[in-house]
């Protein structure tokens, strides 16, 4: 198999790596196929330098990207990154090839559920708030002439004038309870 990945070049302590084109039997440094570009992971930012038409070109004959390879692949606008991919799958995006008028046919078919479940959302919260509503309404038909005889007492409570025993300006807690 065919692989497009990293070939490590530079000093010891200062790597740099080529992106090559290599049999996946040979060893990391050993014979490779072609030559795609370059990549230093140490300059801020990295550096990232493809060919595109040659990474295209073996892409499209089936080699296959390592890893670290189509995520670099990605950063430079080659291909599209793996987790995007994988997300897109996960999704329902189709795999593989696909006739346009099955790919048009699953997404009509998507359409069709969504607009289904955007209209059922409306129809459940409409549902529910009349029952809501006239639970409210009962509790509230059914505690006003309590909540009356409740509210009264509270405002007809008055402050007592200050006694000498206490003293002649409000505390803290009665200043609370006027404000």
């Amino acid at each position: 198999m065919v692989k497009i990945r990293l070939r490590r070049i530079g000093a010891k302590k200062n790597p740099s790596y080529r992106i090559v084109v290599a049999d996946s039997r040979a060893p990391r440094d050993g014979a490779f196929i072609a030559n795609l570009g370059h990549y230093d992971p140490l300059t801020d930012p990295e550096t990232i330098v493809i060919d595109q038409e040659k990474a295209l070109s073996w892409l499209k004959q089936g080699a296959q990207p390592t890893d670290t390879a189509a995520r670099l692949l990605a950063k430079a606008g080659i291909i599209e990154e793996p987790a995007a991919r994988i997300e897109k799958m996960k999704a329902g995006a189709p795999k593989g090839k696909v006739s346009k008028k099955k790919r048009a046919k699953a997404a009509a078919a998507a359409e069709e559920l969504k607009a289904a479940a955007i209209a059922e959302e409306p129809k459940a919260e409409a549902a529910e708030e009349p029952k809501a509503e006239a639970a409210v309404e009962s509790e509230a038909s059914e505690n006003k002439p309590e909540a009356a005889a409740t509210e009264e007492p509270e405002a007809a409570v008055t402050e007592e004038p200050a006694t000498s025993e206490e003293p002649a300006e409000p505390t803290t807690e009665t200043s609370k309870e006027q404000s």
